[in-house]
Protein backbone atom coordinates (compact mmCIF):
# COMPACT_ATOMS: atom_id res chain seq x y z
CA UNK A 1 0.00 0.00 0.00
CA UNK A 2 1.57 3.20 -0.87
CA UNK A 3 1.37 5.54 2.18
CA UNK A 4 2.45 8.99 1.40
CA UNK A 5 0.42 11.94 -0.75
CA UNK A 6 3.57 12.17 -3.10
CA UNK A 7 3.39 8.25 -3.74
CA UNK A 8 0.40 8.39 -5.09
CA UNK A 9 0.89 11.08 -7.31
CA UNK A 10 4.04 9.50 -8.91
CA UNK A 11 2.57 6.38 -9.09
CA UNK A 12 0.33 7.74 -11.47
CA UNK A 13 2.54 9.83 -12.75
CA UNK A 14 4.49 7.21 -13.92
CA UNK A 15 1.38 4.75 -15.15
CA UNK A 16 0.21 7.26 -17.09
CA UNK A 17 3.54 9.23 -19.37
CA UNK A 18 3.66 7.87 -22.72
CA UNK A 19 0.12 6.31 -22.82
CA UNK A 20 -2.23 7.66 -25.61
CA UNK A 21 -5.54 9.00 -25.31
CA UNK A 22 -7.61 6.41 -26.41
CA UNK A 23 -10.98 7.78 -25.15
CA UNK A 24 -12.91 10.82 -24.41
CA UNK A 25 -16.34 11.19 -23.08
CA UNK A 26 -18.94 13.03 -21.10
CA UNK A 27 -20.15 11.45 -18.05
CA UNK A 28 -23.40 13.09 -16.43
CA UNK A 29 -23.74 16.38 -16.65
CA UNK A 30 -20.47 18.27 -17.35
CA UNK A 31 -18.34 15.39 -16.32
CA UNK A 32 -15.08 14.63 -18.57
CA UNK A 33 -13.69 11.33 -18.75
CA UNK A 34 -9.92 11.01 -20.28
CA UNK A 35 -9.79 7.32 -20.95
CA UNK A 36 -5.42 6.36 -21.72
CA UNK A 37 -3.78 3.82 -22.64
CA UNK A 38 -5.46 0.01 -24.18
CA UNK A 39 -9.46 0.11 -24.15
CA UNK A 40 -11.57 -2.82 -22.01
CA UNK A 41 -15.17 -3.25 -22.97
CA UNK A 42 -17.97 -2.71 -20.29
CA UNK A 43 -21.26 -3.42 -19.85
CA UNK A 44 -24.18 -0.97 -18.16
CA UNK A 45 -26.51 -2.77 -15.51
CA UNK A 46 -28.81 -2.91 -18.34
CA UNK A 47 -26.90 -5.37 -20.10
CA UNK A 48 -26.26 -2.50 -23.53
CA UNK A 49 -22.86 -1.51 -23.95
CA UNK A 50 -20.75 1.03 -22.02
CA UNK A 51 -18.28 3.47 -22.99
CA UNK A 52 -14.71 1.52 -22.61
CA UNK A 53 -12.37 2.24 -19.82
CA UNK A 54 -8.09 2.79 -20.53
CA UNK A 55 -5.87 1.49 -18.48
CA UNK A 56 -5.48 5.15 -16.27
CA UNK A 57 -8.48 6.76 -16.83
CA UNK A 58 -8.79 10.58 -15.29
CA UNK A 59 -12.58 12.12 -14.29
CA UNK A 60 -13.37 15.55 -14.00
CA UNK A 61 -16.83 16.12 -12.74
CA UNK A 62 -17.15 19.31 -13.16
CA UNK A 63 -15.32 22.85 -13.31
CA UNK A 64 -12.24 21.66 -15.84
CA UNK A 65 -11.03 23.13 -18.85
CA UNK A 66 -8.66 21.91 -22.23
CA UNK A 67 -5.51 24.28 -22.58
CA UNK A 68 -3.89 24.87 -25.75
CA UNK A 69 -0.30 26.56 -25.34
CA UNK A 70 -1.97 30.25 -25.37
CA UNK A 71 -5.39 29.98 -24.49
CA UNK A 72 -8.31 28.16 -22.69
CA UNK A 73 -9.91 25.66 -25.79
CA UNK A 74 -12.83 25.02 -23.52
CA UNK A 75 -14.41 23.82 -20.11
CA UNK A 76 -17.47 22.91 -18.09
CA UNK A 77 -18.82 26.10 -18.88
CA UNK A 78 -18.31 26.56 -22.32
CA UNK A 79 -20.77 25.67 -25.04
CA UNK A 80 -21.04 22.25 -25.09
CA UNK A 81 -20.79 22.36 -29.10
CA UNK A 82 -17.39 22.84 -28.75
CA UNK A 83 -16.85 19.91 -26.61
CA UNK A 84 -16.86 17.04 -28.88
CA UNK A 85 -14.58 18.65 -31.30
CA UNK A 86 -11.98 19.27 -28.89
CA UNK A 87 -12.12 15.84 -26.85
CA UNK A 88 -11.68 14.26 -30.80
CA UNK A 89 -8.20 16.25 -31.16
CA UNK A 90 -6.89 14.48 -27.69
CA UNK A 91 -7.56 11.38 -29.06
CA UNK A 92 -3.97 9.50 -30.25
CA UNK A 93 -1.87 12.30 -27.88
CA UNK A 94 0.86 10.80 -25.47
CA UNK A 95 0.68 12.00 -21.59
CA UNK A 96 3.64 14.03 -21.52
CA UNK A 97 3.18 14.82 -18.01
CA UNK A 98 0.21 14.16 -15.44
CA UNK A 99 1.22 16.62 -12.01
CA UNK A 100 -1.08 18.62 -9.24
CA UNK A 101 -1.47 22.31 -8.23
CA UNK A 102 -2.80 24.58 -5.96
CA UNK A 103 -3.07 24.42 -2.04
CA UNK A 104 -6.22 21.73 -2.61
CA UNK A 105 -4.89 19.39 -4.74
CA UNK A 106 -5.84 20.11 -8.59
CA UNK A 107 -5.01 18.00 -11.56
CA UNK A 108 -3.66 18.28 -15.14
CA UNK A 109 -3.10 16.21 -17.56
CA UNK A 110 -0.17 17.28 -20.00
CA UNK A 111 -0.44 16.13 -23.52
CA UNK A 112 1.84 15.97 -26.72
CA UNK A 113 0.77 19.22 -29.17
CA UNK A 114 0.94 21.65 -25.74
CA UNK A 115 -2.39 20.56 -24.71
CA UNK A 116 -3.20 20.48 -21.07
CA UNK A 117 -6.51 18.94 -19.34
CA UNK A 118 -7.12 20.64 -15.74
CA UNK A 119 -9.57 20.47 -13.16
CA UNK A 120 -10.44 23.66 -11.90
CA UNK A 121 -13.03 23.80 -8.75
CA UNK A 122 -14.77 26.77 -8.42
CA UNK A 123 -17.36 25.47 -5.99
CA UNK A 124 -17.07 24.72 -2.09
CA UNK A 125 -15.92 21.15 -1.07
CA UNK A 126 -13.09 19.26 -2.48
CA UNK A 127 -11.90 19.24 -5.77
CA UNK A 128 -13.89 16.82 -8.04
CA UNK A 129 -11.49 14.94 -9.71
CA UNK A 130 -10.54 10.95 -9.80
CA UNK A 131 -7.93 9.10 -10.98
CA UNK A 132 -8.15 5.25 -12.13
CA UNK A 133 -5.73 2.85 -12.39
CA UNK A 134 -7.30 -0.44 -13.73
CA UNK A 135 -4.10 -2.87 -14.69
CA UNK A 136 -4.14 -4.75 -11.41
CA UNK A 137 -6.45 -7.39 -10.60
CA UNK A 138 -7.70 -4.64 -7.41
CA UNK A 139 -8.31 -1.15 -9.42
CA UNK A 140 -7.22 1.88 -7.45
CA UNK A 141 -8.61 5.65 -7.46
CA UNK A 142 -7.24 8.54 -5.61
CA UNK A 143 -8.87 11.73 -5.51
CA UNK A 144 -7.98 15.36 -3.45
CA UNK A 145 -9.93 15.04 -0.04
CA UNK A 146 -9.91 17.15 2.51
CA UNK A 147 -6.76 18.56 1.32
CA UNK A 148 -4.96 15.57 0.85
CA UNK A 149 -4.30 12.93 -2.26
CA UNK A 150 -6.85 10.09 -0.81
CA UNK A 151 -7.76 6.83 -2.22
CA UNK A 152 -10.93 5.98 -2.77
CA UNK A 153 -13.28 3.46 -1.45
Amino acid sequence: MIAHMTDWIEHFRAAACGLAVAHVWRGHGSALLVELGALTSTTRRDGSPGEPQGEIGLMIEWSWRIEDGRSIVCGSWSDEDLWPPTFAHLLGRTVQNLSMFGRLQEVVLSLAGDLHVASFMTAEGDPAWTLFDRRGPRPVAVGSRSGVIAVER
